[in-house]
């Protein structure tokens, strides 16, 4: 099985600021996206993942799947169920939304 490969705020700035083609994915439930998200993230919750990933993913994507926090296991259980999947170039933004606010970041609504 392939690795889950962890990445911090500062590289997901980076990829934004550089324009990367990724795509950034919430994996919490549709009510915790609508309360905000990281700008520019789609929502597919975790439970969802099987069904709409293909639809919404292609194979080829860069994505970054992120949660709640480090305390939130969404995001990882995710990376792992994409990776599974094919979706080889899955990354999970760990600190989630939590560190997103606390580095003084806003969340879209």
């Amino acid at each position: 099985m392939a690795k889950i490969k962890f990445i911090p705020i500062e590289s997901l700035l980076e990829m934004q600021e550089n324009n990367e083609d990724f795509k950034l994915v919430e994996v919490l439930k549709e009510q915790s996206y609508g309360e905000g998200h990281i700008p520019g993230a789609i929502n597919i919750p975790v439970d969802n993942l099987k069904d709409e990933a293909p639809k919404q993913l292609k194979k080829t994507d860069k994505i970054v799947v992120y949660c709640a926090s480090y305390q939130c296991h969404a995001s990882t259980n995710a990376a792992k169920i994409l990776l599974e999947m094919g979706y080889k170039n899955t990354i999970d933004f760990k600190g989630g939304k939590k560190t997103w606010i606390d580095q003084g970041f806003e969340l879209e609504r």
